[in-house]
């Protein structure tokens, strides 16, 4: 059985690229701000009410347009020392962001499970985030599996999730292109310090 949301096609890439903003660090340190940009734009397509959250144009999104939007997230998950390396970091940039430049119209809500949870609970809660319909934020920091060196320390959005004869395989769209892997795998690092995932829901105050 497989579960996956409707793909952001931002001129046939499957989400964004944090290549694609125009400063240098956000090329290189943006991931954040890049998967907060998603989920805006998700929620402006996919969300009653949520419209405003994306000021361009719906209808043919482009890497000009995601550039723009990067442009006024960057102060909120901006690259900084260490990374955005906790779920509270994202949250409250996140949080942030929505209070200052909605003017307080959407506020953020977001379960976080951290990565010190068990591979059970964790796929319980990947599982019913999607069914949920809103992609998730996912923080992977250290890997000891050379496989995820370029997911290392590292933001991207799960879309989706497949029941395989090898077990629950996540999907997932990073860099404009869309991957999966073995949920296990992923999940379980080998190192201590671990990042972990979210639920994030973005509401229209009323």
């Amino acid at each position: 059985m497989t579960e996956e949301l409707k793909c952001l096609d931002i001129e046939g890439h499957y989400g964004g690229d944090q290549e694609w903003f125009s400063y240098f660090s956000m090329r290189f340190g943006g991931c954040a701000a890049a998967t907060a940009c998603e989920l805006l734009i998700y929620h402006a397509l996919y969300m009653e009410g949520c419209e405003a959250l994306y000021p361009y144009d719906r209808d043919h999104l482009t890497k000009a347009d995601f550039n723009l939007l990067g442009k006024k997230m960057r102060p909120y998950l901006k690259p900084r020392a260490g990374g955005i390396s906790s779920l509270s970091i994202y949250t409250d940039g996140l949080s942030q962001y929505l209070k200052e430049e909605t003017n307080g119209r959407f506020t953020l809500e977001a379960d976080c499970l951290e990565g010190a949870a068990s591979e059970e609970e964790a796929a319980a809660f990947l599982k019913e985030g999607i069914r949920r319909g809103i992609p998730m934020p996912y923080l992977l920091l250290r890997h000891q599996d050379p496989q995820f060196s370029e997911i290392s320390w590292h933001w991207f959005l799960i879309t989706g999730y497949e029941e395989s004869e090898d077990g629950l395989r996540v999907i997932y769209g990073t860099y404009g292109e869309r991957y999966t892997a073995l949920f296990s795998s992923l999940w379980n690092t080998g190192h201590e310090h671990k990042g972990g995932m979210l639920r994030a829901h973005i509401r229209q105050n009323v």
